[in-house]
């Protein structure tokens, strides 16, 4: 496995640098979006990227957006390195810093919205349930238990902060932000794409809890979905075979870091402020793992084996 990439560092504008992503205008109303490897928690970075994540989280959304063109039209334009090339020539000479962690996708004006599907009863909205029976300021059912599924899936969107936590927000006060119009149409589209991102994923024994999805305008108004999609960065994973209704259910995810992190902070070595504590070469090789795992449960590849080619 090559070594873990902390920044991509290529010489084009940058547009945005998040915690994970680095998004690159290369002209011609196109960006390159580049994953690292970088992991955060908390809303914090860690010292430590996590080897092949960023061509996790690359290569499955591109698998994703194949399948969901049915439901959606998306920004991508490709993740094969050959086809990038031919289409900006000028990232030929730092090919190997973004080559299977770089997708080349059309530019658009990101709706501020996170648009956010639950199927399950878990995290933030079981909290929320188990203090107020709401979501996001809405009455749920009376009787709900941790883990329960949700039928139908509930459109739960928040805030799109630029630094910070993301906050639960009524559909109301999305269409006061947005108009009634586009408000509706992101609803519909993500109830849409989470129910057919559910069926493939229960292919392969996956339950895709919760997920989150983001959209964008292009000039002529159309709307794109954009960003990752339904990877385990943006989503809650759990493997079938161990659901049991009414706990917590272990995650495809970052679960590890996570564990590790609450376990410093129950013992008072860390208060989920500045600066991060290093993390265990185990909790590194566990979290690698599970990006690997839920990456071939889904795909039926390994990351490294994955066919970036473009069909057709």
């Amino acid at each position: 496995m090559a070594d873990p990439m902390r920044e991509s560092a290529l010489p084009f504008p940058v547009v945005t640098r998040g915690k994970v992503r680095e998004v690159y205008d290369v002209g011609g109303g196109r960006l390159l979006i580049v994953a690292t490897d970088r992991i955060s928690a908390f809303d914090v970075v860690l010292p430590q990227p996590i080897p092949g994540k960023g061509e996790v989280l690359t290569l499955l959304t591109a698998w994703w957006l194949r399948r969901l063109e049915t439901v959606t039209p998306h920004h991508m334009i490709s993740v094969d390195p050959d086809v990038i090339v031919r289409e900006v020539p000028e990232l030929a000479p730092h090919r190997a810093r973004w080559a299977r962690r770089g997708m080349l996708v059309r530019r658009t004006r990101p709706i501020p919205i996170e648009c956010v599907v639950r199927g399950y009863l878990s995290g933030s909205a079981w909290a929320e349930y188990r203090q107020s029976g709401t979501l996001a300021g809405e009455p749920l059912p009376g009787g709900l238990v941790e883990s329960a599924r949700l039928e139908p899936p509930i459109f739960s969107p928040a805030t799109k902060a630029v630094d910070g936590h993301d906050e639960n927000i009524t559909f109301d006060a999305v269409r006061t932000v947005l108009g009634a119009g586009l408000a509706e149409e992101l609803r519909t589209r993500s109830l849409a794409i989470y129910e057919r991102g559910r069926e493939i994923a229960a292919e392969a024994g996956i339950i895709i809890a919760d997920t989150k999805f983001e959209f964008g305008k292009l000039d002529d108004g159309t709307i794109l979905l954009i960003d990752e999609v339904l990877t385990p960065d943006s989503s809650r994973f759990w493997p079938q075979e161990t659901y049991v209704v009414g706990i917590p259910q272990p995650s495809l995810d970052k679960q590890p870091v996570r564990d590790y992190l609450e376990s410093l902070v129950e013992r008072g070595l860390w208060d989920k402020q500045q600066p991060p504590p290093s993390l265990p070469e185990e909790v590194v090789e566990a979290t690698a793992a599970r990006y690997r795992e839920i990456f071939r449960r889904l795909t039926g590849y390994s990351p490294d084996e994955f066919p970036v080619e473009s069909p057709g």
